[in-house]
């Protein structure tokens, strides 16, 4: 049967044979003596801490060890305040940086916002000239346009018009970012704006021979919002999913009353396109983002559209939900409360 060593102070100094050799008080013959000494006693079945070995063989007595020992835990002890010190003067120092370069983030993204909203704002002015200017020719109002002529001045129209929109949500953007995004919130109705969405956006899916679909639940009638922000988010939805559906595929746009949240519509935007892996369904809300962001993407835009939307469905106090499959298709929803009548939702 094996005893346990008695519990020592000895314990807790690492090395000690080393350290009092370092310090004189052994020599190296005497430490590889005593080691040896410590073994024998182990395989025996009595182990014995080291310094029981010193003493045991004369080379120290129990005061000396034990002052040893001592002065040894005391060294240890000023280390770990030392370097406890260290490490919290590290800590804040770590702190102030991170916090001079949050600073600094913050006021990049409000020069980034500025200067969004200034070159939008310059660039509106002459767009604005040059639509007026097409919309004479289109009417012919400068006079007579010959068939190529036409179809030249309603090719640069649709671009012009493009321009413009993009411009319109870099401002939009500007405004999210610097939240200056005001509503005017006000009973919408919902159908309109949802069948408005639809015709909106029809000659685009109709071109990529994909099908529209409108399901309104009986229920489903005026809403608390924004009218021409929540039209602005359906029709950024429905060409979001118009633009990464195949051809044959379909696009439906359906709002209904959720049971468990009778006060809210759902409205829910959902295609049968490419999908989105679910690790990466957040990055689908990141300004300026696209999945595919190599030169050659196969899908164009700014990657700012569903940023703002996020922001505007935000602003309405409410959350967006995305569920989506590779391959199978996208749904993206959002509740929007019922419009009060008469006091009572």
């Amino acid at each position: 049967m094996t005893t346990k060593p008695l519990i020592s102070p000895e314990i807790l100094v690492p090395r000690l044979g080393d350290q009092l050799v370092e310090t004189g008080l052994l020599t190296a013959r005497q430490l590889q003596q005593a080691l040896e000494y410590q073994e024998k006693s182990a395989n025996t079945g009595y182990p014995i801490l080291l310094g029981q070995a010193f003493i045991e063989m004369g080379f120290l007595d129990r005061p000396t060890l034990d002052r040893a020992v001592t002065e040894q835990i005391m060294s240890l002890r000023s280390a770990l305040v030392d370097a406890n010190r260290g490490l919290e003067k590290r800590v804040q120092q770590r702190t102030t940086e991170l916090e001079n370069a949050l600073r600094q983030l913050e006021e990049l993204n409000q020069l980034k916002a500025n200067f969004i909203a200034n070159v939008s704002h310059e660039l509106r002015t002459p767009l604005t000239h040059i639509l007026g200017y097409m919309e004479l020719l289109q009417s012919e109002a400068l006079g007579e346009l010959t068939p190529d002529q036409k179809k030249a001045v309603d090719v640069s129209t649709r671009s012009a018009n493009r321009l413009q929109s993009l411009i319109n949500d870099l401002i939009l953007f500007s405004m999210a970012s610097r939240g200056e995004l005001n509503l005017v919130l006000r009973p919408v109705n919902f159908p309109s704006l949802a069948s408005a969405a639809l015709e909106y956006v029809r000659s685009r899916a109709e071109a990529g021979k994909i099908s529209l679909q409108l399901s309104l639940a009986p229920q489903v009638g005026q809403v608390n919002a924004d009218q021409e922000k929540i039209s602005w988010v359906l029709i950024q939805l429905l060409e979001n999913a118009v633009k990464f559906t195949r051809p044959g595929g379909k696009v439906r746009l359906s709002a209904a009353v959720e049971p468990k949240s009778p006060d809210a519509v759902t409205v829910m935007v959902a295609d049968n396109g490419i999908g989105i892996h679910p690790e990466r369904v957040k990055e689908i809300f990141q300004p300026f983002y696209q999945l595919d962001s190599s030169a050659t993407r196969q899908y164009g835009g700014t990657g700012l559209g569903l940023a703002l939307v996020q922001e505007i469905v935000k602003a309405h106090g409410s959350i967006i939900i995305v569920n989506s499959v590779p391959d199978k298709g996208t749904a993206i929803s959002f509740p929007l409360l019922i419009a009060k009548r008469d006091g009572v939702q």
